[in-house]
């Protein structure tokens, strides 16, 4: 099939030298759980890019025209003329650390650089560099890490340290000139750090930014850090685009039919309401604060479930309430506040793909993750993934078809459900003009539109990049092949004992039965392999 065009994605261009020129933003009460993580100066306000609450309101005039309207009345950017989102004078993701094996390169793209992660045993970090040896343009990431902890290229053997200078060229003779100092021996490497046991990577090489940490840092979540918190990361690859997977996550509404039966539904009033459905769904109330080029809050009616945006990668908060401990009156020493928080961490990968790294922490219930292991969440948030990867990858073609600057015009969005949403897509057509400012020239289209099948594949999206997942696969297939051996010896064994010895009716009955078991055992085994770490299909008329 024909790639689909998407006009909107333009060509990757240089960097704009783009600076948040004091916005001034009107000041809002904050609610009391983060009260203290947005403090700002008394001389700012903060200003709102999402729909007032009359949004809902039958009168109020269609969305597009309200966008177009607040667009006209809010203030410039920097100097008279509107900021744009400066891409890559930013941190981005590449996995979390128990995803790394220390072992091998990892082979990532992000923002359509390919690069590859590795552990220089020399400096004793994690490294980040160009997927791609100087000598013949080779992939680092097929390559190893030798034994004196350097990057080695797998097809001739050239060596790197961490900082991505030549240490050796084998075909080089020893006494001859030094060609493996040259600066064109050299691959680029980037700017790193781990943070919250996540690897994080500047997508710029030059000179200038090697220092870039001490000026600007990737976004820091405590929880992550706190010893009283369990946290469960993953990652998983996706065949859909960047804002897509943002919006998503940002809308509540979506869950009781898309995830239909996966997740928990808190079932709310709804004065007035005549007709309700199986799925539970609700009205959600949701206001938006301190929207402004870095992002924005968003916070439910209950001033306690919130999710915060920080541009471009970073979702996260408290989507929903836990419960409050009970404290025994004899007791002066109260229990720590239970929380649950998620993180979303929504990498740009290429037109049409992206890839999201996700982190739980909690305080409840924590000693669960002393018992299941973490491949067994991983199944269980794969399935909620799949649900709606279908529906999302056929959106994306359909917004390509009418242009994301009609978005407005082409969706009806009048409730507040909407409101995280719409004040997502105003921000990504206001600071960003429906574009991403990939880091290398990006073709002006989506990928050809793969089956459904590809889209909701799991081993090379998910299983080939999860210690967890690939060492569960390994040792289950072990057992599939151990279960089918052992039918088949046994039934062998009733094959020769036949004609030499006698063994009795009730022995023979339960070896039959045991091979039968093991058999039966063996297919049941492969058929959850397949569906757990392969491919499992979704459809939602079935749920």
């Amino acid at each position: 099939m024909a790639p689909v065009s998407l006009p909107l994605l333009s060509r990757a261009r240089p960097p704009l030298l783009l600076r948040d020129a004091g916005v001034k933003l009107s000041t809002v009460r904050l609610p009391p759980p983060w009260r203290q993580q947005w403090k700002h100066t008394s001389g700012e306000r903060r200003r709102r890019l999402s729909m007032p609450a009359s949004a809902v309101a039958a009168e109020t005039p269609p969305p597009h025209a309200r966008a177009e309207e607040e667009e006209e009345a809010a203030p410039a950017v920097g100097g008279g003329e509107e900021g744009r989102f400066e891409w890559l004078d930013q941190w981005y993701p590449v996995a979390p650390v128990c995803d790394l094996d220390p072992r091998k390169p990892h082979g990532k793209m992000v923002m359509g650089l390919r690069v590859v992660a590795w552990f220089d045993g020399g400096g004793g970090e994690w490294r980040v560099v160009d997927d791609a040896c100087p000598h013949r343009l080779a992939p680092l990431s097929e390559g190893r890490v030798d034994g004196k902890g350097r990057l080695q290229c797998a097809y001739h053997g050239w060596c790197f340290d961490g900082h991505g200078s030549c240490q050796f060229i084998p075909q080089a003779p020893a006494l001859g000139p030094p060609v493996h100092k040259n600066s064109k021996a050299c691959v680029a490497s980037y700017p790193s750090v781990v943070q919250n046991n996540i690897l994080w990577f500047y997508p710029r090489s030059e000179p200038e930014y090697k220092e870039i940490l001490q000026r600007k840092r990737p976004p820091y979540f405590p929880d992550l850090d706190d010893p009283s918190f369990n946290t469960v990361f993953g990652v998983r690859d996706l065949f859909y685009g960047y804002d897509l997977l943002v919006e998503n996550l940002m809308d509540p509404a979506h869950v009781p039919y898309a995830h239909k039966g996966l997740m928990p539904i808190q079932n709310k009033e709804d004065p007035g309401r005549v007709e309700s459905d199986q799925e539970g769904g609700y009205p959600v109330k949701i206001r938006t604060e301190q929207a402004k080029i870095d992002g924005f809050l968003s916070v439910q009616e209950d001033d306690v479930c919130y999710m915060k945006f920080d541009a471009p990668c970073t979702l996260y908060g408290k989507p929903f309430r836990t419960k409050e401990p009970q404290i025994d009156q004899g007791k002066e020493k109260k229990k720590k506040q239970p929380e649950a928080m998620t993180v979303f961490l929504c990498v740009p990968v290429a037109p049409g793909r992206s890839r999201l790294i996700w982190a739980f922490p909690r305080n409840v219930d924590a000693w669960l993750d002393n018992i299941i292991p973490r491949w067994l969440y991983h199944i269980v948030t794969n399935i909620v993934l799949d649900s709606d990867s279908y529906l999302l990858h056929i959106e994306e073609r359909n917004f390509a078809t009418v242009g994301l600057d009609n978005w407005h015009k082409a969706c009806y969005v009048p409730t507040s459900s909407d409101n995280m949403v719409i004040t997502f897509r105003n921000w990504f057509r206001k600071y960003c003009k429906h574009q991403i400012g990939w880091a290398t020239p990006m073709a002006n289209q989506l990928p050809p539109t793969p089956t459904k099948d590809q889209v909701l594949e799991r081993y090379r999206s998910h299983v080939m990049q999860c210690t967890s997942c690939s060492a569960a696969l390994k040792k289950m297939k072990a057992l599939e092949v151990a279960l089918q051996v052992a039918s088949v010896a046994i039934v062998g064994f009733l094959a020769v004992a036949k004609g030499s010895l006698a063994p009795s009716v009730v022995r023979r009955a339960a070896a039959v039965s045991t091979a039968v078991l093991c058999f039966a055992a063996s297919r049941w085994l492969a058929s959850f392999i397949e569906k757990s770490f392969y491919f499992q299909d979704y459809v939602h008329a079935y749920k």
